[in-house]
């Protein structure tokens, strides 16, 4: 069995607590993870400023190169993760029978980190905007039309608290790194992996120890590395949102109720896009925030949502090492019932009705997990309580709404597919407040273009732009 030490600033901490890390269905341990406290975590992080010093050492353009290295590193290569040395295949198996995704998803989470890794230098020029990052290493520098710019770096560290439910949201935090900022990550209780396997593929690439910590611990820990990092990440629920909103140290990431708004002027083609909807619905288990919670269409939604439970509503329950499977468990089975149980009272609101109850039981419930089937329910009104929620299993709500209230209509919105040719509806959507990603025409939810930004620009959020002069 495996045990994860804590990593204190590269150098490996003997811990006197450790905690079991077991198999979704057998509840059998498959590592052993040593724990520190959040006193530690106050204590390392005085000497934060050393991980930027140390990466400092290193242009931004040698970096990249090492990203290049690492990610190669990361998806295929053998690596020292804890007191073993792991394969591809090892990290597949145990980050699948820890989080009860199927294997076929980590390999794809897997290949998104690597994707994100090897196209660093492309990633950052754009997030940049073509900016020489050789002025965020120095501070300012001459952007090329006789003016001086200043970026102002925020923090030596980027502190996050990592969630168990998807490993893709891991990309978040990897351009830290050729942005020459140090990592102290908490990694989630039961997805370790991605963490302790990314930091080993840093380190064998050649990138200073001495830039990354992890952090395994209970909620003290994530609150000390929130409080006492100027920047950081966080996942979780709309409670946590809400928690920091408004916060200019927290980047927080929850819910993403994303979805697909059909125009009048294509939603008689309807059928044209109904592989779009179904990808977007059932992709990577529906665990994503990018994946789509609400079909919005004036017409026509009665035979939308029953085209998508014809197509969703058989799936069931498959071993997570066979190809096909497409259900990801609870690993928590008190999750999956409590979930199944609001999904219930939602069913009972007038106005509302279950597509998919035709396709059996939805909640499946095992000795120490649990699994929930998709549903596709109608609402015939935006008005519907159904209609603003987001579900950690293949969900979708249809909601038949006119366009003209659409967009006043649909709430936060972290992707938002807009299918039309009507440019009113495009100038609109490109106007609307609540859409936080925009994608106009058929592109599936679940589809990021890496080049583009995901949740505020990270950019932004590390680095201050303010004025610079130097005398003649």
């Amino acid at each position: 069995m495996i045990t994860l030490s804590p990593l204190r600033w590269g150098k490996p901490y003997e811990s006197l607590d450790f905690k079991d890390v077991v198999h979704f269905d057998t509840g059998a341990p498959i590592a052993r993870v040593g724990t520190v406290g959040g006193g530690i975590v106050g204590r390392d992080m005085r000497k934060s400023h050393l991980a930027r010093e140390a990466l400092l050492q290193f242009s931004t353009d040698d970096l990249i190169e090492r990203c290049k290295k690492a990610a190669e590193l990361f998806e295929k290569g053998d690596l020292s993760v804890g007191d073993s040395t792991q394969t591809v295949d090892d990290f597949v198996h145990q980050q699948s029978a820890s989080t009860g995704l199927p294997e076929h998803m980590c390999r794809s989470n897997m290949a998104k980190n690597s994707f994100v890794l090897a196209n660093m230098g492309e990633i950052l020029d754009c997030l940049t905007r073509g900016l020489d990052l050789s002025i965020l290493s120095r501070g300012y520098g001459e952007e090329g039309r006789g003016v001086i710019v200043s970026y102002q770096v925020q923090t030596p560290v980027l502190g996050a608290v990592l969630p168990n439910n998807s490993p893709g949201v891991h990309t978040l935090w990897l351009p830290a790194v050729p942005l020459q900022i140090g990592l102290a990550l908490k990694p989630g209780s039961q997805e370790p992996w991605t963490p302790y396997r990314m930091i080993s593929a840093f380190i064998a690439a050649g990138i200073p120890a001495e830039a990354f910590s992890l952090y395994p611990g209970d909620h003290d820990v994530g609150g000390a590395i929130m409080t006492k990092t100027s920047r950081s990440m966080i996942f979780g629920s709309a409670q946590t949102l809400a928690q920091h909103a408004g916060n200019p140290r927290v980047q927080a990431h929850g819910p993403g109720f994303s979805k697909i708004l059909l125009g009048d002027d294509v939603v008689d083609d309807w059928e044209d896009y109904l592989d779009l909807m179904v990808e977007s619905v059932l992709s990577n288990s529906g665990r994503s925030c990018i994946n789509c919670s609400g079909i919005w269409a004036s017409r026509h939604t009665r035979e939308i949502g029953e085209a998508i439970a014809k197509r969703i509503g058989p799936v069931d329950v498959l071993p997570p090492a066979d190809d096909n499977a497409q259900l990801a468990a609870f690993t928590v089975p008190a999750m999956a019932t409590g979930t199944y149980a609001m999904v219930q009272q939602d069913l009972a609101e007038s106005g509302v009705t279950d597509l998919t109850a035709e396709y059996g039981e939805k909640l499946i419930e095992r000795d120490h997990c649990a699994y929930l089937r998709p549903m596709v329910v109608l609402a015939d009104s935006p008005d519907r309580q159904v209609a603003s929620k987001e579900y950690m299993f293949p969900f979708v709500s249809v909601v038949q709404c006119p366009q003209s209230e659409m967009l006043n209509r649909i709430g936060p919105t972290l992707i938002g597919t807009v299918i039309t040719r009507d440019g009113d509806l495009i100038k609109a959507a490109g106007n609307s407040t609540d859409i936080d990603r925009l994608n106009i025409g058929p592109i599936p939810t679940n589809r990021l273009n890496w080049l583009q930004p995901h949740e505020g620009n990270l950019i932004d959020f590390l680095f201050r732009s303010r004025a610079y002069q130097i005398a003649e």
